[in-house]
């Protein structure tokens, strides 16, 4: 079982437009609505790939109700905190270029009795767990250390942890030596305080945030592909994509694939890149089924390409 943490989820409405220009009345071809939130959508990849998963997240409100009830859809066990706020509402416009805009609200800002409330129900519910990923931004209220309380609790209780953050909410967490961290291009630079130019700049930024605590680091590098630093070595993964339709939860997508795999090695990380890779040509934040996948598509390789400059540099 996967337990997933999603300290602030939302409910997500995508539109498919030709283009966007502002000040004009834009038609879309194409809507959906889908249950939002990093964490939430690791979910939703595991159950599409037919393992159990559990969601803990906050919810409140007519937005929070409508997120259950299409989890619950989905065969997702949803474990919901209360919360006096109502669960945020965020919307995404992506064009046929596969140029996605997005506007995120903020969500609610979550009380002091609501917040340990929280982590309780993550202890509770993490007995059973293989892994705990701990994913997105932390809500109003929380501090940033509260990734690394998580963190704590869970090596307590002998689990497993994925974290996906960023800023100093990682690096606070990193102190507590989560067992893989998954951040993007962005958040690499961000954490190393640099620009990233060549793959080997991501490989190097990745192993001083091996230095700083993560015992291993999955780093998404958009179209260039995706990396695993780990005691063990470096490894770097990529894959044919026909049609950028979405990379909506295409990174949520990928840890997902790596956790199911085991989350080590060589082979977790062919399943990470097949699964991101299958979700960018998905409408929205659609997961991909095993139906979806091209294990064909997938290069994975140790003999990392450190000269390659990256096709979306990080400044």
């Amino acid at each position: 079982m996967i337990l997933t943490v999603t300290p602030n989820p939302s409910l997500d409405r995508t539109y498919e437009v030709p283009s966007l220009e502002r000040g004009e009345v834009i038609r879309a071809t194409g809507e959906r609505m889908d249950p939002g939130g990093k964490g939430v959508n690791v979910s939703r990849a595991v159950a599409a790939a037919g393992r159990r998963t559990v969601a803990v997240l906050p919810l409140g409100g007519a937005p929070g109700a409508l997120v259950a009830d299409l989890l619950d859809a989905q065969g997702i066990e949803v474990t919901a905190v209360r919360v006096a706020g109502a669960t945020r509402s965020n919307i995404a416009l992506a064009e046929s270029d596969g140029v996605l805009t997005k506007i995120n609200a903020p969500g609610p800002e979550l009380t002091a009795a609501e917040q340990e409330l929280l982590l309780e129900t993550v202890r509770e519910q993490s007995r059973d767990a293989d892994w705990i990923a701990c994913c997105g931004s932390l809500p109003r209220g929380l501090a940033p250390a509260w990734y690394a309380d998580v963190v704590a609790r869970a090596h307590a209780g002998g689990a497993r942890i994925a974290l996906d953050t960023s800023g100093r909410a990682l690096l606070e967490a990193l102190r507590e030596r989560p067992d893989v961290v998954k951040p993007n291009a962005e958040e690499l630079a961000e954490a190393v305080g640099r620009p990233l130019s060549t793959v080997g700049d991501a490989v190097k930024a990745a192993e001083e945030l091996r230095e700083m605590g993560a015992r291993a680091v999955l780093a998404s590098l958009g179209a260039d592909g995706q990396l695993l630093v780990d005691e063990a070595g470096a490894w770097f993964g990529s894959a044919r994509v026909d049609v950028v339709r979405s990379n909506v939860g295409a990174g949520d997508s990928s840890l997902a694939g790596f956790l199911i795999a085991g989350g080590s090695g060589p082979e977790a990380l062919a399943s990470a890149v097949a699964h991101g890779a299958a979700a960018v040509q998905l409408p929205g934040s659609v997961m991909p089924s095993p139906g979806d996948l091209d294990p064909s598509a997938v290069t994975v390789t140790a003999e990392v390409p450190v000269d390659r400059v990256l096709k979306e540099p990080v400044s």
